[in-house]
């Protein structure tokens, strides 16, 4: 019997919340059974299993992201639109602590082809055209800008940057100058 009010989409949500206040690998059905105060049997009839529920939260949260990146590059371009599209990432780690990390969750080669996270890339590769990077020089870059926002959105959350007195926002602003500059020096002439 399906308890009323629970489904997958009610559960991933509550999830995806779950995972902002205590961390990605503390959602389980068990600790979402007790918030919804059920057996965890009874989520069974919405999801198989907690690799199933965590797979819709990291679908969940790669779609959050996309979007609010998108809307925060709309109509913008070069320096310009990769300032946006690393603070929309940056504000959205903050704001999404467990999210973010469920964003990381490895997802099988065909769910993440279909997943929002290929949007993601899209969205690099078109803010890399006002740099006009050939390839190999492109991927390289889509790798770099990705190894660095969740480089240092990663370190900003563990409290990395806590023991200077320099604001980790002017280190960030300084990262996105040096990251602009390092891809102009290499736009083809």
């Amino acid at each position: 019997m399906v308890r009323a009010g629970l489904s997958p989409e009610r559960l991933t949500l509550a999830g995806a919340e779950l995972a902002d206040e205590a961390g990605f690998d503390q959602v389980t059905l068990s600790a979402l059974a007790r918030r919804f105060d059920v057996k965890p049997t009874s989520l069974y009839a919405h999801v198989k299993n907690s690799h199933e529920l965590r797979t819709r939260i990291a679908l969940f949260a790669l779609e959050e992201l996309a979007d609010r990146v998108a809307d925060a590059v709309a109509g913008r371009a070069g320096k310009d639109a990769l300032t946006a599209f690393a603070n929309a990432y940056r504000d959205y780690a903050r704001a999404h602590p467990g999210r973010y990390e469920a964003a990381r969750y490895r997802l099988d080669p065909r769910t993440a082809a279909a997943s929002a996270g290929v949007r993601h890339a899209q969205m690099t590769r078109a803010i890399l055209r006002g740099y006009d990077l050939a390839e190999p020089d492109q991927t390289h870059a889509v790798r770099m800008l990705g190894s660095v926002f969740h480089g240092y959105a990663s370190l900003e959350a563990a409290g990395a940057f806590d023991h200077t007195d320099v604001a980790a926002q002017q280190s960030w602003a300084w990262t996105l100058d040096c990251l602009d500059t390092a891809l102009r020096s290499r736009s083809t002439p």
